[in-house]
């Protein structure tokens, strides 16, 4: 994979501005449909069961987000997960905060059973926990691991069969086998609430596509963090108010160009 394959994916998104069903959190919604829109694709965000499925089924991605979990909405992801698996629509799978609480942790391993997961983003502490293997948790926040996130991120891609995307200071994404990791963001994205649940919807832009994951997933880290370093170029030190708006600038203004000249794509 390289940088211009990065490219022709963007391309593609704006082509074909691609519908994203959401089910995902509170706290979050209207940062996530603003960048989708900035970026290129069509946010929805449907959580009835009544009409979840039928949604899900004339997506081109599914996005499950566990922030702000309750009954209700686990049961919809359920049915929004199945329809979608029977359609060929690809699901996205953020296990927000899994770790530190057991119902989000059993909730997050209790969709990867019923629903076929093409590709799951999370932090290091979050794919630990629900691998069962230890990491520091605060809240939704990772700390400090034992482990080396390339090998932590192979490990669950293997036993999940699924595309994995550890966040961090370096990304890393992989299918079990192949593997890269992109240089690309900047610390203020740390400030932002949503900035990486927003990462999962981009993702999920990119899958709708894209069929191969792990290059849709690639694609979608670099022109994320191509976006966050030019915002930050522009307003990190205003601080993180000006940094999220001009943020969601650099998403629509963001081309091609801007990912040959600027993006670190590494295996």
């Amino acid at each position: 994979m390289h940088l211009e394959m990065v490219k022709e994916c963007l391309e593609k998104v704006r082509q074909r501005n691609p519908l994203v069903h959401h089910i995902t959190n509170v706290v979050v919604t209207n940062f996530t449909a603003n960048g989708l829109l900035a970026l290129g694709a069509s946010p929805v965000m449907a959580y009835a069961k009544q009409e979840v499925a039928e949604m899900a089924r004339i997506a081109g991605a599914l996005v499950l987000n566990i922030g702000t979990l309750n009954e209700t909405e686990v049961e919809a992801m359920l049915i929004a997960g199945r329809s979608a698996n029977e359609q060929g629509v690809p699901v996205v799978l953020d296990p927000v905060g899994a770790g530190a609480t057991q119902y989000r942790t059993q909730t997050a391993r209790m969709i990867m059973e019923q629903v076929n997961i093409s590709l799951i983003r999370g932090n290091a502490a979050e794919i630990a926990h629900v691998l069962g293997e230890k990491w520091e948790i605060k809240g939704v926040d990772a700390g400090q691991g034992d482990q080396d996130v390339s090998v932590l991120a192979q490990k669950a891609a293997k036993q999940w069969g699924t595309t994995i995307v550890i966040t961090g200071k370096e990304d890393v994404i992989t299918d079990g086998e192949r593997i890269f990791r992109i240089g690309n963001g900047h610390p203020m994205l740390t400030k932002v609430t949503g900035t990486g649940c927003l990462l999962t919807s981009v993702i999920g832009s990119f899958m709708a596509v894209e069929q191969d994951a792990l290059v849709a997933g690639a694609a979608a880290l670099v022109c994320y963090g191509v976006a966050a370093e030019k915002a930050a170029g522009k307003a990190a030190d205003e601080g993180p108010g000006s940094f999220q708006i001009q943020f969601l600038n650099e998403l629509y203004k963001m081309d091609g160009a801007d990912v040959l000249q600027m993006g670190q794509l590494n295996w």
